[in-house]
């Protein structure tokens, strides 16, 4: 239905719009997070490791073209194509002054080839003046906005450490949207506590939204968490394999066809990771959920129309 996939891909749709393989290439910004630094809190999500999510990015002490260069040699080995999307990927990458933010986005959309600016970060760091930016960006490249909302219950919303509540999160894709700016949603599947039905509620309600993309990420336990000392102590059911493509399954019949589907598994590091290790397998992963798909004669959006 999308290319030789059961639902629609993000490789898919940059090819549709740009008509070539475009590759995105995750930078380090600097910065930090609300958190992190006292704002919101001091030791950051739960699962958050001491590198952020940017644990595959360039090194912030390069500056942001020598990122670009470096993430170029870097993935040219694998992907033979002259179009990019930047990738602002490490912590809160609107969580900066207008001046900083500015700047640093414009180095990256100013390199050969840098077609697109994607850039993660937090629905309560969204103040006007970078919105402004952002609107600003958005009629010189293609940009998107990945927010990271993992979850619509507030109990697990509390346990993880968001630090926000969910009407911000709807206010945000307001706002972006308000704009015409694509936003991206991260979920996390599996966090403690929750149940099939749960995580599929919150699926829903982002389906409900009609954003642009969606990123699906297994829960995994990083070694250098705060999660991983609570797991230790309180050791909590692991999605096996098996039930964490029975999920995803369930969840891609639940999405608009429309939505852009980023990420279907999680990435950890293998140096750092604790549980599940079959994560590791990640082509594995993906194949089983193709072959799910088939055997349920499913696609994307089964159960929406």
């Amino acid at each position: 239905m999308w290319g030789d996939k059961r639902y629609h891909t993000l490789n898919y749709e940059l090819r549709r719009i740009f008509g070539q393989k475009v590759i995105k290439l995750s930078l380090d910004g600097g910065f930090t997070c609300p958190n992190r630094d006292g704002t919101v809190g001091n030791r950051g999500c739960i699962f958050c490791g001491e590198e952020g999510a940017g644990e595959f990015a360039a090194s912030k002490k390069l500056s942001i073209r020598e990122q670009i260069e470096e993430q170029k040699r870097l993935l040219s080995k694998k992907w033979n194509t002259d179009k990019y999307i930047a990738y602002f990927q490490n912590f809160t990458n609107t969580y900066s002054s207008y001046k900083d933010l500015k700047e640093k986005y414009y180095a990256a959309i100013a390199e050969e080839g840098v077609v697109g600016l994607a850039i993660a970060t937090r629905p309560d760091c969204l103040p006007e003046e970078v919105l402004d930016l952002l609107s600003e960006i958005n009629e010189k490249v293609f940009l998107w906005v990945e927010l990271g909302l993992q979850t619509i219950h507030s109990k697990s919303a509390n346990f993880i450490r968001r630090g926000y509540p969910l009407d911000t999160y709807n206010e945000a894709i307001r706002k972006l949207r308000g704009r015409n700016i694509r936003v991206v949603t991260h979920l996390i599947f599996g966090l403690p506590g929750e149940s099939r039905k749960d995580i599929l509620e919150t699926v829903k309600y982002v389906a409900d939204t009609n954003t642009w993309g969606v990123k699906f990420h297994l829960l995994y336990i990083q070694k250098d968490t705060d999660l991983y000392r609570y797991y230790l102590k309180n050791p909590f059911p692991i999605l096996t394999r098996e039930e964490y493509i029975s999920l995803v399954v369930d969840a891609l019949e639940e999405l608009p066809k429309e939505m852009v589907v980023h990420r279907l598994t999680g990435d950890g590091k293998k140096s750092l990771l604790y549980e599940p290790r079959w994560s590791l397998d990640k082509l594995r992963v993906l194949s089983g959920i193709d072959k799910e798909l088939i055997r349920r004669d499913s696609y994307q959006g089964k159960n929406r129309y």
